[in-house]
């Protein structure tokens, strides 16, 4: 039974999901929470937030995460980073989902991807868990009753964490998959309840997309001054490095938190939600994003709780690191209505670096960005894929290589060609280990990170004086205000300098032979980046 359909024209019937005992169509966040309720799929909180447990998953699956290959697709995808599903095994993957409808209650979310209007994206999400239409909800961008009567989906996933593949049947690895469709326009995922799967389902989908339109998706957050959308920022990095809690400046408009296109008109949030770490949040370091866990429909996952009160131990990790609430952008003060801002001023590349090495901050030139930005250098920190449980240094190209469906330089071309059309200044911000590698060394404080990017974004920084590094050659500024210069030296913070040069070394090496794969497709300028 369909309930609410805004265009009966394109009914999951219309779509061939049929067998469901009920069909709810864009319940708002009232019901889903009453929904969940009902259904037991979680607790409310203090403020009405929403606690729930996504089981055994409790981080994305990216090695259960397929492209189908259709001959007409076959040369654009990078398939050394993805894995490759025949279009007969997605043809019986989803008709033995659609059989495993029968008698459930489904959640529709009819959503757009994108705030530029002339470049989003019409997106069904069909749910059975009523917390994960609300969830999506918030990510993704509502579109308005009049909007929601035009409503065409142009993708659609359908998300059963029930169903449980079948490796030999469905051509995939194990019982959890995520199988995306470019040519039938649909995207399928089953036997995980990490909501996670959903939205960076579609931030692959606009990753393979866009590109062709000329625009730039990029895994970073952004923001831009009070009333001056034209001072835009943008913070490349991958999950932990800080891009939700640097980006939430209170100083400054938040457009938003982790998925953004760069087109001729400047950039603009993929997303209307944001999808916050919470795991030793406080009201004292992220007072913005620590209110919004006590907010009506916030949903909070994996956080320990206690049972009569409800009352959140934000220090608990005892069923992951990767605690993480949702809710939507406008649940933060100070964040953009539009979700659109100018060309960036400032781009600004967080990693996480756990071998102690790499300043709080370098100043980049445009061959350093690209180096840097192909490298994607960070640490994978606990929770945040299956398996991490300590931060594990790695390099995933352009900050974002699991979400990445073309190949590296396809990106960074793009990339490239904005920086040198509309100009920017280009930054490497570590958010990781000084004074010693991870175990040794410290968390690099984030008042200081904040106080280096707000001289960044006030423009005193780049007349501040600066040092060669020798290992990497770019500029370090010797001394900011309100930032101790030990820490602007690493070196200088390690209690054995020779120590640090044997670190740093190590690192180099570690630089060179992953970039050693990109070397035949870059520029000369790049290259030399890379030699040093």
């Amino acid at each position: 039974m369909d309930k609410g359909c805004p265009n009966p024209e394109v009914t999951l019937a219309h779509q061939g999901m049929t067998g469901a005992a009920q069909v709810l169509y864009n319940l708002q966040e009232p019901a889903l929470v009453d929904a969940a309720l009902r259904a037991g799929e979680g607790t409310l909180g203090p403020g009405g937030a929403l606690l729930v447990n996504t089981g055994r998953f409790t981080g994305r699956s990216p090695k259960d995460k397929f492209i189908v290959a259709h001959p007409e697709i076959e040369a654009d995808i990078w398939w050394e980073n993805t894995g490759r599903m025949d279009p007969a095994c997605f043809a019986r993957l989803e008709a033995d989902m659609i059989a495993h409808l029968s008698n459930k209650t489904l959640y529709v979310q009819d959503l757009f991807a994108g705030a530029d209007p002339g470049l989003r994206l019409d997106v069904r999400v069909v749910t059975e868990l009523a917390w994960h239409g609300l969830f999506i909800r918030h990510l993704l961008r509502r579109p308005g009753p009049e909007a929601l009567g035009r409503f065409r989906p142009e993708y659609t996933i359908l998300n059963l964490p029930s169903f449980t593949a079948d490796p030999a049947r469905h051509g995939c690895r194990s019982g959890t998959v995520i199988a995306i469709d470019l040519v039938s326009r649909r995207i399928l995922i089953a036997g995980t309840a990490y909501a996670g799967e959903n939205k960076k389902a579609v931030f692959t989908l606009l990753n393979y997309l866009l590109t062709d339109r000329g625009v730039m998706p990029m895994h970073c957050s952004a923001n831009h001054g009070r009333g001056n959308p034209v001072d835009a920022a943008i913070f490349f990095g991958l999950s932990g490095t800080g891009k939700t809690t640097l980006s939430s400046d209170p100083d400054r408009i938040l457009i938003g938190d982790d998925e953004h296109g760069w087109s001729e008109r400047g950039i603009f949030n993929f997303e209307g939600g944001c999808y916050a770490k919470t795991l030793n949040l406080s009201p004292e370091t992220e007072p913005e994003i620590f209110a919004t866990t006590r907010r009506f429909g916030t949903v909070i996952e994996n956080m320990v709780h206690d049972p009569l009160t409800r009352e959140i131990d934000f220090a608990d990790d005892r069923h992951t690191a990767n605690t993480r609430c949702a809710y939507p952008l406008e649940a933060i003060p100070n964040a953009s209505d539009s979700g659109l801002g100018g060309h960036p001023k400032n781009i600004i590349m967080l990693t996480c670096d756990a071998f102690g090495v790499l300043p709080p901050i370098a100043r980049l030139t445009p061959a350093q960005a690209m180096y840097h930005f192909l490298s994607g250098f960070t640490s994978k920190v606990a929770g945040t894929e299956r398996g991490v449980t300590d931060p594990e240094p790695t390099f995933s190209t352009c900050f974002g290589a699991p979400f990445l469906p073309r190949r590296p330089e396809v990106y960074g071309r793009l990339l490239q060609q904005k920086i040198a059309r509309h100009g920017a200044t280009c930054w490497l911000v570590n958010t990781g280990w000084t004074g010693g590698a991870y175990g040794t060394g410290q968390r690099m404080p984030i008042p200081a990170t904040r106080a280096l990017l707000s001289a960044v974004l006030d423009g005193s920084l780049v007349e501040s004086a600066f040092r060669k590094d020798p290992w990497f050659g770019f500029d370090v500024p010797v001394r900011v205000d309100g930032v101790d210069p030990r820490l602007l030296d690493p070196r200088a913070s390690w209690a054995d300098p020779l120590a640090y040069d044997r670190q740093a070394r190590k690192l180099v090496t570690m630089f060179a032979d992953n970039f050693a794969r990109y070397v035949p497709f870059i520029d000369e300028d790049v290259k030399a980046a890379a030699l040093g």
